[in-house]
């Protein structure tokens, strides 16, 4: 969680807030991943791409 902190306060103080959307999409993307390595929605998730 502190890298998040640090992530954040970084990109207040360099206004770098166009990073937010790549960010997140970088998150989402991981978070299909680890759902979509064993589990019952894999099949779902694998036709979405």
């Amino acid at each position: 969680m502190e890298f998040l902190k640090d992530v954040l306060k970084f990109m207040a103080a360099r206004k770098k807030w166009w990073l937010t959307p790549i960010i997140l999409l970088l998150i989402f993307i991981g978070v299909l991943l680890v759902i979509g390595g064993g589990s019952a929605v894999a099949p779902f998730i694998y036709t979405l791409f």
